[in-house]
């Protein structure tokens, strides 16, 4: 997709951009905000036993866990 300067276009020019814009989002489904949060919180708790970033790594598969320590004397 061409890039468009937009201090290049005419005001007729913008004002159809800014149209087409809002025709494409009005056919967008909106859902209310509580309704969202339920449902993503519904989805991580149902996932939180297999989730690494909330259960975390386990040693003995952690590839960045230290191999062996260095003592200085």
């Amino acid at each position: 997709m061409p890039v468009i300067n937009v201090d290049d276009l005419t005001d007729k020019d913008k004002a159809k951009m800014e149209v087409d814009q809002r025709k494409i989002e009005i056919k967008l489904e909106r859902w209310l905000t509580s309704k969202c949060c339920e449902e993503i919180k519904e989805y991580i708790q149902a996932g939180v036993e297999e989730d690494i970033l909330v259960k975390g790594i386990p040693e003995e598969k952690n590839p960045f866990k230290e191999k062996g320590g260095c003592v200085i004397c």
